[in-house]
């Protein structure tokens, strides 16, 4: 028999099985689709955990590394001391900055979304 550009035989009347077997199978790979797609990051968990990291890692930071001055120059526990309070002080002052970029962030969504 001949076919056409489809591949099909244009003789033979169109299956109604296979109608519906096409609907079901459109449905199925839009809702896999609909699953499967990468959902957009929260901004609000991302600022949570770059604020969790900077208060833990700063500190850990500054008190290492004055712990490994204090051991090279002998100076214990003066050096590890004062670095672990910088590691404060700079981690406070990230969290600072990353609130106000959060702050600035949601201010523009919200004036592009009014």
């Amino acid at each position: 028999m001949a076919e056409d550009e489809t591949g099909e035989v244009p003789k033979l009347p169109p299956d109604a099985r296979l109608e519906s077997l096409d609907e079901r199978l459109d449905r199925l790979q839009q809702a896999e689709a609909k699953r499967t797609a990468k959902r957009k990051p929260d901004v609000q968990y991302q600022a949570g955990q770059l604020v969790l990291s900077q208060l833990v890692g700063c500190p850990l930071g500054g008190g290492i590394v004055g712990w490994l001055l204090d051991r090279w120059f002998g100076t214990r526990p003066w050096l590890m001391l004062v670095m672990l309070f910088l590691g404060f002080a700079v981690g406070i002052w990230n969290v600072i900055r990353i609130s106000n970029s959060a702050q600035a962030k949601a201010r523009g969504e919200h004036d592009q979304g009014s």
